[in-house]
């Protein structure tokens, strides 16, 4: 059974997903909360008294405190809990703060019911979940211009050829599959690169991998400022 917190200031649009999610025998919505703090609040009230929701489902622009700031929290205190960040089409900048404090990808607020559901259940795996749309905006919003050495992260300078390719095509949100197929490489070389390029920028998983991917794009595609 998944446990799952609601975090949505809009009350009847909770009570919507809640009962979307209940008809799916091996979901559970476990606490609603309408705003970041209340979140906050509620998984440290659940890991006292029981056991910690397996997933947040977070939406971002609310009162007291937002969602980007309670997913901070959330994860730094029960890094065991997954954030899922609900999202609209105009909050590419916020899912992508939110991503760097640890959630584990975004939905549209639109999405199927079914496909919200497998989602989860992905995300309860320790999958990372990137819907459409969003990602290519964040990409399209990040700067342009090759930042200087001494400003790149400790690590990235020194990533091999192939590791900085992978790295470019996390940042399309490319599955493992659909890189080793583009460089002709086997998938356990995939993973392998993956692991060694998280532990070179010192980075938690691809879903930040794919973040700093993309505000030093231009690096990657050109490191040696040739062209």
């Amino acid at each position: 059974m998944i446990r799952i917190v609601l975090v949505e200031d809009q009350e009847i649009v909770r009570r919507g997903l809640k009962i979307l999610l209940e008809t799916k025998s091996d979901l559970r919505v476990v606490g609603e909360a309408g705003n970041g703090q209340q979140a906050v609040e509620l998984v440290e009230a659940l890991s006292t008294q029981s056991t910690p929701p397996d997933v947040v489902l977070m939406d971002i622009r609310m009162p007291v405190m937002d969602g980007v700031t309670a997913t901070q929290h959330i994860c730094q205190q029960f890094p065991g809990t997954k954030i899922l960040v609900l999202t609209t089409f105009d909050d590419a900048k916020y899912v992508a703060e939110a991503l760097r404090y640890g959630a584990k990808g975004y939905l549209l607020k639109d999405t199927p019911s079914e496909e919200l559901a497998e989602v989860i259940r992905s995300i309860d795996r320790g999958y990372t979940q990137f819907g459409p749309g969003i990602l290519e905006k964040m990409i399209a919003q990040a700067p342009t211009n090759s930042p200087e050495p001494e400003k790149l992260p400790p690590g990235l300078t020194e990533l091999t050829t192939r590791e900085r390719e992978v790295l470019r095509m996390i940042a399309t949100g490319a599955s493992n599959r659909e890189i080793a197929q583009t460089l002709f490489i086997s998938e356990g070389t995939v993973r392998n690169h993956i692991s060694h390029i998280l532990s070179r920028l010192n980075l938690r998983d691809r879903t930040q991998a794919a973040i700093v991917a993309n505000s030093f794009l231009s690096w990657l595609e050109n490191p040696e400022g040739e062209g």
